[in-house]
């Protein structure tokens, strides 16, 4: 999980184009959105299409969207529970 967790961030670093930023600064619990990273909704739109590409995994709706782009810890749950085999 944390080798996920890891990938995720570099992920989030590239398609949002954060280069300064070490994937050591992203904080595994803190949120994305707000007083976290700062991402906003374009932002959210970005990655959700970097995540699905990437892990085959598909994002049903906003409810689920919301929960799942949380923080990096909900997102790699997310990821490990629905990408294929």
């Amino acid at each position: 999980m944390n080798d996920l967790k890891q990938d995720i961030k570099q992920l989030i670093i590239s398609s949002l184009n954060l280069g300064e930023m070490s994937p050591d600064e992203i904080v595994d619990d803190a949120p994305l959105f707000s007083e976290g990273l700062g991402l906003d909704s374009i932002d959210a739109l970005e990655l959700a299409v970097a995540i699905e590409r990437k892990y085959r995994v598909t994002i049903p709706d906003e409810a689920v969207g919301k929960k799942v782009f949380s923080s990096v810890s909900a997102l790699a749950q997310f990821v490990g529970e629905q990408r294929p085999a």
